[in-house]
C-alpha cells in the first residue's frame, strides 16, 4: 500500500523580482511548508532583495528583465519540478490556503491546474469591494501544457479557466503602501498598455477617451460597491478611471507626427 509520502506531489514555486525588499521575506517565509523547490528569478535589484532571497536558500538567478511573461516562463524552465505554483514577490497566502495546497498535493489524482482568491491589502486596508475581491487568478498549472502571455496583466495559454477548481483560502497581495506607489504604476502600466494597442493598430477616438473613464468609475464605485470600501474605495475608483483615460489619451499622441 502507498503511503501518504509517497503520494506526495512535488511543487516548484516560481517568482519573479526587482527592488521587492520590503515583499519579498513576508512571500517566502509563507511558502516554505508547500514548496519543494522555489526559484527567483531576480532582475538586478538594486536592494537588499537578493540578500534576502540567499538566506532563505532559494534558487537564486538574476537575469535581465525580459517582461512579466517571458520572464515568467524563463523562472519556469528553470523549475525542478513540472507542477507550478506562480507567486508575486508582494504576495503571500494565508494558513487556509496553505492546508488547500497541502492538501492537493497529498491527493492521488491531481488536476493539472488550480485557481486562487486573491484579497488586496491596500494603503493598509483590505479591499472586498469595487471588482478587487474576488480577485480569481489561476496560479497552478503544468508548465509542460501552459505558458505565460501577456504585456501587464499576463495570463496562461492552454488551460481550461472555467474547469480549474477553487482552492479554499486567500492569497494576500500586498500592492500599493501609498496612495502616490498607485498613481505611478499607473502611469507606468498606461505606457505599456497604450504603446500595446498602438503596436495592434488600435485607435482611440473621442468618445472612447472621454466614456471608458466614466463607466469605470461608475462601474467599479457604485456597480460593483467600491464606495463601501470608504475612503480608499474612493480612491482606487478615482485613480483607476483616471488611468483608462490615460491609456487612450497616450494611445492618441503616439499617432501624432
Amino acid at each position: 500500500m502507498m503511503t501518504k509520502f509517497a503520494q506526495m506531489q512535488k511543487l516548484s514555486v516560481v517568482i519573479i523580482t526587482y527592488n521587492e525588499a520590503r515583499n519579498i521575506g513576508r512571500c517566502l517565509d509563507s511558502i516554505q511548508t508547500i514548496a519543494d523547490d522555489i526559484v527567483v528569478i531576480d532582475s538586478f535589484s538594486t536592494d537588499e532583495t537578493a540578500e534576502i532571497c540567499r538566506a532563505h536558500n532559494v534558487n537564486l538567478i538574476q537575469k535581465e528583465w525580459l517582461g512579466y511573461s517571458a520572464t515568467k516562463n524563463f523562472a519556469n524552465q528553470h523549475a525542478k519540478f513540472d507542477w507550478i505554483f506562480s507567486i508575486d514577490a508582494d504576495e503571500a497566502i494565508s494558513e487556509e490556503l496553505k492546508q488547500s495546497i497541502l492538501q492537493v498535493k497529498t491527493s492521488i489524482q491531481v488536476p493539472t491546474e488550480y485557481k486562487i482568491n486573491r484579497l488586496v491589502n491596500y494603503c493598509g486596508k483590505w479591499i472586498r469591494h469595487g471588482g478587487w475581491y474576488p480577485d480569481i487568478k489561476l496560479r497552478f498549472f503544468d508548465r509542460r501544457k501552459s505558458k505565460w502571455q501577456g504585456t501587464i496583466h499576463e495570463k496562461l495559454l492552454h488551460t481550461d479557466y472555467d474547469k480549474a477548481p477553487l482552492l479554499k483560502g486567500d492569497c494576500y497581495h500586498f500592492t500599493y503602501y501609498t496612495l502616490e506607489e498607485h498613481r505611478q504604476q499607473s502611469h507606468h502600466f498606461t505606457d505599456i498598455a497604450a504603446q500595446t494597442l498602438f503596436t495592434e493598430g488600435k485607435i482611440a477616438g473621442l468618445q472612447k477617451r472621454l466614456l471608458s473613464p466614466a463607466a469605470k468609475f461608475i462601474g467599479d464605485y457604485f456597480l460593483k460597491l467600491g464606495f463601501l470600501d470608504g475612503y480608499y474605495g474612493y480612491k482606487i475608483a478615482k485613480i483607476s478611471a483616471h488611468a483608462s483615460y490615460l491609456k487612450y489619451a497616450k494611445l492618441q499622441k503616439l499617432y501624432k507626427p
